[in-house]
């Protein structure tokens, strides 16, 4: 494995504040500011020593330097990338150029959903091309799945499981929006509601409010602090157009991630059999289904099998979206791909809920987008640094 710029960087700290479908008498500002404060206490940091943020909250309007003003005249460095395995990626090329030294990220969302009886507004974009056909993006995704099930003759019972698995790990996350829920079996999926053919309701992911956040600084200085550091293996992203403007085609979106994860690997050195923690984007079951194959853990049209008989599952060879994911744990705005990371560490430095902590987890792969979203962002986490 050759050695990367990106290896001489360490997450020192994650916060999640509490996550819920309305967070009533809750700011997203109040949010941010609680998960900094929480991100200091935890890694033993003090605002001085904090020179660089990428700090958002979309409902508020607060911004990265509104944030470096909050922490006085230190931060000399203000990422500006979409929160998430991006902004992760930003900050810790500004960390390996010694534009930084230690970085803050955190969002939050609260305030931005109170239509109960209509679909959040982040998934009905009001475009020319696609509001008058009602291509919302559960319709989006559904293409994909649905071509994938033509090709390939997958079947809804493989995407039922996959939803009824993650969403029982997010019902034992006390961290969780859905945490305390009934547990689901497959059926209970396939029984939901129909929303867009394949998918019913519970194949799709929840919508909630909260706030959350990582501090990433050098391998280095990480060592002096009273935290356990995780590294950073290796990262890529795929971009292949902007997002839900037109209907995906799967010749040019089924295998988006695929160049990030190669890419990932070869950085990191390792396989997808090296993979303990699946930290996956599951905005929808397929989405699993679909990033399996992309990722090179099975082969193109195999994903709906491997995912049965308990694979995926805690204590399965690839446990997935662990904290419950965007279809249990949270989707509050941006916050959700950042989470992923969040889930990722919390595995890998045995912070997760002892009943879905994965044993002797090492290294963890997280990922972001999807299909219909048209771009896919994967990191691969460790807890040794390489």
């Amino acid at each position: 494995m050759a050695r990367q710029a990106l290896h001489d960087v360490a997450i020192v700290a994650t916060a999640n504040t509490r996550q819920a479908r309305r967070l009533d008498g809750e700011t997203d500002t109040a949010l941010v500011l609680a998960v900094m404060r929480e991100l200091l206490a935890r890694s033993g940091l003090r605002p001085a020593d904090i020179d660089g943020v990428n700090v958002v909250a979309p409902v508020g309007g607060i911004h990265p330097r509104q944030a470096a003003h909050w922490l006085g005249p230190r931060p000399r460095w203000c990422g500006t990338e979409y929160m998430g395995i991006a902004a992760v990626l930003e900050a810790a090329a500004a960390i390996a150029t010694g534009q930084a030294t230690t970085v803050l990220l955190a969002t939050a969302q609260a305030g931005a959903y109170g239509e109960r009886g209509a679909t959040a507004p982040w998934t009905r974009p009001s475009y020319e091309f696609t509001e008058c056909f009602g291509l919302y993006t559960a319709a989006e995704f559904a293409l994909c799945a649905r071509r994938h099930m033509t090709l390939y003759g997958t079947r809804h019972e493989s995407m039922a499981t996959v939803a009824a698995t993650i969403r029982n790990n997010g019902h034992r996350h006390p961290g969780a929006a859905s945490y305390g829920r009934a547990p689901l079996t497959p059926d209970d999926v396939a029984a939901s509601r129909m929303v867009a053919s394949p998918f019913r309701l519970l194949d799709c992911c929840i919508t909630s409010e909260g706030g959350g956040g990582l501090l990433l600084t050098t391998a280095e200085r990480a060592r002096e602090l009273p935290v356990t550091p995780v590294y950073l293996l290796g990262a890529g992203t795929d971009r292949r157009g902007l997002a839900y403007t037109r209907a995906p085609l799967w010749e040019e979106c089924g295998d988006i991630g695929a160049r990030a994860a190669a890419r990932s690997f070869a950085q990191a050195g390792l396989r997808p059999a090296d993979i303990d923690v699946c930290e996956f984007y599951d905005p929808f079951s397929f989405e699993i289904i679909r990033q399996f194959e992309a990722f090179g853990f099975c082969a193109p049209g195999e994903g709906g099998d491997f995912v049965l008989d308990g694979r995926i599952a805690i204590d399965g060879e690839f446990p997935v979206a662990t904290n419950g994911g965007l279809l249990a744990f949270s989707h509050a705005g941006t916050l959700q791909m950042l989470q992923k990371v969040i889930a990722a560490c919390e595995q890998l430095t045995g912070a997760a809920p002892p009943a879905l902590r994965v044993p002797e987890a090492r290294v963890a792969l997280a990922s972001n987008g999807g299909s219909g979203a048209l771009f896919c962002d994967v990191m691969i986490l460790g807890s040794e640094r390489p």
